[in-house]
């Protein structure tokens, strides 16, 4: 196990570098599927175009395709083609312009595209051109998105919507990815009440099922619901062993702390190994990796909010790397203002649930007035997370790093 620099606590950033290492040791099974299956995918190829993009130079406007030569005067045009997208052109006649439309091939003796709104439509049917056009204008050229040959898709990219649309723009019906993770969750705790169900003194509903489920969804893994283990040590013992046989991930949300109900560690210790416990981040410190078997596991707090957080900050890192993803890791800071100051520092680095604001000083983020571990409504209300470092004081109006919950991915 790891040495912790502080209190036995692990930095936030040399867990998520182990997380991520251990998530590249091993990548899925390739599968082929069809461009209406692979949103979410994570590519297992490198994609290259075996086409131009476009493949022939075509118009940018509804207009007429001219010769920029021929205009030496204000005399009008006899029109010798109409063009529309999708139809061949034949050689424009000298002399003469031909009545073209947006995304139609420019004829062969065209150099130019003049707006049909700098143009007049005479009572003779000719065309008079009322404005200069310079040779290229209003012209797509062959190739000026891609050219043949060229890579427009890198192995470990998770294809999202402009993705599919891009394989789909080079023609390619289908594409390689690997094969969707399937990750067992299970909730711990004698407590835990299921929706829909009545209370009764000490009961609480389980909430962590539901949120588990619905982040591995959002993310594209296969989601293997293993219900509510019993605050015993045999009864996690079985469940454990029994995820290992089927899934390739194994998560569990409470039981990793130190009570005397806590069995998750006990029983990782018994059936696999620990490589990662108690880590220095707020909130959410008692969070474990390991494995059962061989199979991946990770422990998360029990507590709702901490399970939000330490799941996007942490799990997530294993998780989409274990998926075969190589890009667009980690989400990307954005440094604004707080509308708030922090005079206490803490010792560890803190998550904050934060919401944006346009003020007329900018754009600001203000603190959720709840900041504990068991309120989940916060990351309703929130936009997104406030990254306070270990020890820092906040003054109010100073810049900080904001997470927006969708660049997670997840949200």
């Amino acid at each position: 196990m790891s040495e912790c620099p502080t209190y036995g606590l692990m930095p936030v950033d040399t867990a998520i570098d182990i997380l991520q290492q251990a998530g590249r040791k091993k990548l899925p099974i390739i599968e082929e599927v069809s461009l209406i299956a692979a949103l979410g995918r994570v590519l297992a190829e490198d994609v290259f175009s075996a086409i131009d993009v476009p493949p022939q130079a075509n118009s940018a406007m509804d207009g007429y395709a001219v010769n920029t030569a021929d205009l030496l005067g204000d005399m009008p045009f006899s029109v010798s083609q109409r063009i529309a997208a999708g139809s061949q052109p034949v050689h424009l006649v000298q002399g003469t312009i031909a009545r073209i439309f947006t995304g139609a091939v420019i004829p062969e003796g065209a150099n130019a595209v003049v707006m049909q709104e700098d143009c007049q439509l005479l009572d003779d049917g000719r065309v008079k051109i009322l404005d200069t056009v310079t040779e290229q204008e209003n012209i797509r050229p062959q190739g000026q998105d891609i050219v043949c040959g060229q890579r427009i898709l890198q192995q470990g990219e998770r294809l999202n919507a402009a993705a599919i649309g891009l394989l789909a723009t080079i023609g390619k019906p289908t594409v390689h990815v690997y094969r969707p993770l399937k990750v067992a969750f299970f909730s711990t705790g004698d407590e835990l009440v299921e929706a829909g169900k009545p209370l009764t003194i000490g009961q609480i509903y389980n909430s962590n099922r539901s949120l588990i489920h619905s982040l591995l969804i959002s993310m594209g893994f296969i989601a293997i619901d293993g219900g509510v283990i019993a605050d015993n040590l045999p009864a996690t013992l079985a469940a454990f062993k029994k995820a290992s046989e089927s899934a390739d991930v194994i998560i569990s949300t409470g039981g990793v702390s130190v009570g005397e109900e806590d069995h998750v560690k006990a029983a990782i210790q018994q059936c696999g190994e620990i490589d990662l416990w108690k880590i220095a981040i707020k909130p959410g410190k008692p969070l474990a990796f390991g494995r059962v078997g061989d199979v991946p596991f990770i422990g998360l707090p029990g507590n709702p909010q901490s399970v939000w957080v330490t799941f996007l900050v942490l799990a997530r890192q294993f998780l989409i790397n274990y998926q075969g993803q190589r890009h667009k890791l980690l989400p990307h800071a954005i440094p604004v203002k707080s509308s708030f100051s922090i005079k206490k520092a803490q010792n560890r680095r803190e998550y904050l649930r934060v919401r944006l604001e346009a003020t007329e000083n900018g754009l600001t983020m203000t603190r959720h007035v709840n900041q504990s571990s068991g309120v989940l409504s916060s990351a309703v209300w929130a936009d997104g997370l406030a990254i306070i470092e270990k020890g820092q004081i906040i003054a109010e109006g100073e810049l900080l790093p904001f997470l927006s919950f969708s660049s997670f991915g997840v949200a």
